[in-house]
C-alpha cells in the first residue's frame, strides 16, 4: 500500500480492488485508540486464507486521527491486507459508514468503531452466517455465550436509553441493535444504502430495518464487548439527530 498525504486524500477516487471481505471503520477524534484497533485488525485478517481490505472513513476529524495510520504503509501488515483511507462530505457516523459501503465492490462488508470494543475475532462465525445465506450478522453481547468483561460506564448507558426505547420498536427481534460491529453481504448492502438517510448513531437500525424490509432475515453471533476510554461517546456527538436523522429526512420506526 502507498501512503496517501492527507491534503491529497480529498477529492480522488474512493475505487478500491475488490476482495472478500471489507471492515469500514468510521473515525471521528480517535488519534489514540485508532492505531491500535487496526492493528489487531490487521493482524486477525492477515491470518485469514481469504482477501481483505480495512476502509477507515474519516467523518471530518480535527487530531488527524488518519495520519497516524501511515506507519502501517510499509508494514507487512500493511502489504498483507489492503488499507485505505477517504473522506466525505456530509457529517456523521450513518453517512461515513454509508460513503464507506456505497464505494465498496467487496463480497461482504462490515463496519466497527474504531475503540476496539467489539472484538474482531466475531467475524469467522459471522461470515460463516452470510455464506449460509442470512441477510446480515450482528455481533451481540447479549445472546448467550457472549461475554461483557468491561462494564459499560454510566455516561454511554445514560447516552443509549432513546436507542434502546427506539430499537425494539423497529427490530423486535434483535437483543442488540447497537452491536457496533454488523456485517452483510456486499450487493444486498450497496442496495439498501442508497435508501438510508439517519447520520447519527441510530443509522445502523435503519440499515437492519432495511435489510428486513428487503425479505433478508438479521442474526446474531456472541462477541465480547469492553468499553474504551477516551473517544467521545455516539449519544454526545450526535445528539437528537440519532433519533431523527438530518432535516427532510425520514426518522427509523
Amino acid at each position: 500500500m502507498t501512503a496517501v498525504p492527507a491534503h491529497a486524500r480529498e477529492p480522488r477516487s474512493p475505487n478500491r480492488p475488490a476482495v472478500e471481505f471489507e471492515l469500514i471503520v468510521p473515525v471521528f477524534g480517535e488519534r489514540e485508540r485508532l492505531p491500535a484497533t487496526v492493528a489487531r485488525t490487521l493482524r486477525f485478517l492477515a491470518r485469514r486464507s481469504w482477501s481483505s481490505a480495512v476502509v477507515v472513513v474519516d467523518d471530518h476529524s480535527v487530531d488527524g486521527a488518519p495520519d497516524c495510520l501511515d506507519r502501517f504503509a510499509a508494514s507487512a501488515l500493511g502489504r498483507a491486507v489492503g488499507l485505505h483511507v477517504i473522506g466525505r462530505g456530509e457529517r456523521g457516523k450513518g453517512a461515513a459508514v454509508r460513503r464507506g459501503i456505497a464505494t465498496s465492490s467487496a463480497r461482504f462488508v462490515g463496519f466497527a468503531d474504531a475503540d476496539n470494543a467489539r472484538r474482531i475475532e466475531a467475524l469467522d462465525p459471522a461470515l460463516a452466517l452470510l455464506r449460509a445465506g442470512h441477510g446480515a450478522v450482528v455481533a451481540s453481547s447479549d445472546p448467550p455465550g457472549a461475554r461483557q468483561p468491561v462494564r459499560r460506564d454510566a455516561t454511554r448507558r445514560r447516552g443509549g436509553a432513546p436507542y434502546r426505547g427506539l430499537a425494539p420498536l423497529t427490530l423486535p427481534e434483535i437483543a442488540d441493535t447497537r452491536g457496533r460491529f454488523t456485517c452483510f453481504p456486499g450487493p444486498l448492502a450497496r442496495e439498501i444504502v442508497r435508501d438510508c438517510h439517519i447520520d447519527g448513531f441510530a443509522f445502523d437500525v435503519e440499515l437492519l430495518a432495511h435489510v428486513v424490509e428487503a425479505g433478508h432475515d438479521v442474526v446474531e453471533v456472541p462477541a465480547a464487548w469492553t468499553d474504551q476510554a477516551g473517544g467521545m461517546s455516539p449519544a454526545r456527538r450526535d445528539g437528537l439527530r440519532s433519533l431523527t436523522g438530518p432535516p427532510g429526512n425520514p426518522s427509523v420506526g
